[in-house]
């Protein structure tokens, strides 16, 4: 590690999601380069990128087509404006991606919590132009995860994100979230998706003149530390969305382009949703783009001579042409390496990898979906994960546990691996999960949670 790099880190950056005085006796590791899924350190250390650097990275590091269009359009158009311009990257993508979701109408901002922002202002928006001012709070899942800006955390439901600033957030409210984990004996994950549905309907029952949107992440509820449920939940929720007249948002942030086994999520149940949240892979992690796309009757509601009923809502960067030119060259591989289909075969080559570490005696819940595989681990260690996490780098694999505990782990890895990088990437998970609990054993008794 580059000790002078990482201390002038400590000493100037501010590094997110992060309690700073940890990098006292555990420094940032000093990255110098990437390609495909690895990353370099300034030492020549390589770690495999086993969680896409935050679930961003699709087609590896420097991916020579992103690269490449990137480049193309430096030399054009770096940034305009768009309030009253437009540019080709930004139409052709919005074109894309309406023909592949069926909703014709994107909005774009810089990041996931910039899209719930989005979402949720145009939701409730579209009730008082459609004169049902009432309809201005919103529902989510218990556990659901949503940003951290003041407006997404009011439906987000995780206290450590989100309790430090309860006064300046007018909460959500919550319904049963349908992880498959809750399951009763002798209940399919179907069977909790329908019971939690139950939930979902007596509250709109109760609240739905006041409801704008249900929020929620299809297939997955990844903060909530890789819930994952049955796609009978969002057929049923759609359902009481269009009974209850409620409007309903898919955050497919970090579950679409793939991640789920589909290009998204929600198309596994066969439902249309009211709006679509993306971002992170968007661009293939080489850029900050999100976009919230929505129906034609949504738009219509605001569009009109006045003003006041317009979307008032702008970034500076709102369509960034060179972040929609590496979005567009990252739909592209989707279609020249047939991903979906690839990831398939991937899948099961990982999965038998996994295998060994499925098979751990201190492994609950091993379960995946999609490209996505989480084990929630029998451990008393109160930081599990960050201790997790340094035997990881240790052995050259970057894993970060997550969860309200911090105590599941889990894998979200680039679409690009060889067999060599799967035989690592299942030996190194597991020695790492072995060296943690080493360390537990060896622990005197009070500091380890009972």
């Amino acid at each position: 590690m580059d000790n002078c790099l990482a201390s002038r880190s400590m000493r100037h950056v501010w590094h997110p999601c992060t309690q700073m005085k940890r990098h006292e006796a555990a420094p940032p590791v000093a990255i110098d380069h990437a390609s495909g899924p690895w990353l370099v350190d300034t030492q020549g250390r390589r770690y495999l990128d086993g969680i896409s650097s935050w679930w961003v990275n699709l087609f590896g590091h420097s991916h020579p087509h992103i690269r490449a269009a990137l480049a193309e359009q430096m030399q054009r158009l770096d940034h305009v404006m768009l309030a009253g311009f437009t540019h080709a990257p930004v139409v052709e993508l919005s074109e894309r991606l309406a023909g592949l979701t069926g909703l014709g109408h994107a909005f774009y901002g810089s990041d996931g919590a910039s899209a719930t922002e989005i979402a949720l202002k145009m939701s409730a928006h579209y009730w008082c132009n459609r004169g049902q001012p009432a309809k201005h709070r919103f529902v989510g899942l218990a556990g659901g995860y949503h940003g951290e800006t003041v407006g997404a955390l009011s439906v987000t439901d995780i206290a450590l994100f989100r309790d430090a600033y309860g006064p300046l957030v007018r909460l959500s409210a919550t319904v049963p979230s349908p992880d498959a984990r809750q399951a009763r004996p002798g209940e399919t994950a179907a069977d909790m998706a329908r019971r939690a549905a139950e939930g979902l309907e007596a509250w709109l029952q109760a609240h739905h003149t006041e409801t704008a949107a249900l929020i929620l992440e299809p297939l997955v509820q990844c903060a909530a530390g890789m819930a994952m449920h049955d796609a009978e939940y969002l057929r049923l929720a759609r359902a009481l969305c269009d009974r209850f007249e409620v409007h309903l948002v898919v955050d497919e942030i970090a579950v679409g382009f793939g991640r789920t086994g589909s290009l998204f999520a929600h198309q596994q149940a066969g439902v249309t949703p009211d709006f679509i949240c993306l971002s992170k892979g968007l661009t293939g992690g080489t850029l900050p783009l999100s976009a919230v796309l929505t129906t034609d009757a949504v738009y219509a509601a605001f569009y009109d001579d006045d003003a006041a009923r317009g979307f008032l809502h702008s970034h500076s960067y709102t369509g960034n042409p060179l972040a929609c030119r590496a979005a567009v060259a990252t739909l592209e591989l989707f279609e020249q390496l047939d991903t979906l289909a690839a990831n398939r075969q991937l899948a099961q080559r990982i999965s038998a990898a996994f295998a060994p570490l499925a098979a751990h005696p201190r492994v609950r819940h091993a379960r995946r979906q999609g490209m996505i595989w989480a084990w929630d681990i029998d451990t008393r260690l109160p930081d599990f994960s960050q201790r997790y996490h340094a035997a990881a780098l240790a052995h050259g694999l970057l894993l970060r546990p997550i969860g309200p505990m911090g105590r599941t782990l889990y894998c979200m890895p680039p679409y690009v691996l060889d067999d060599a990088a799967v035989a690592h990437l299942g030996r190194a998970a597991l020695a790492a999960l072995d060296d943690t609990l080493l360390q537990e054993a060896a622990l005197p008794a009070q500091e380890v949670q009972a």
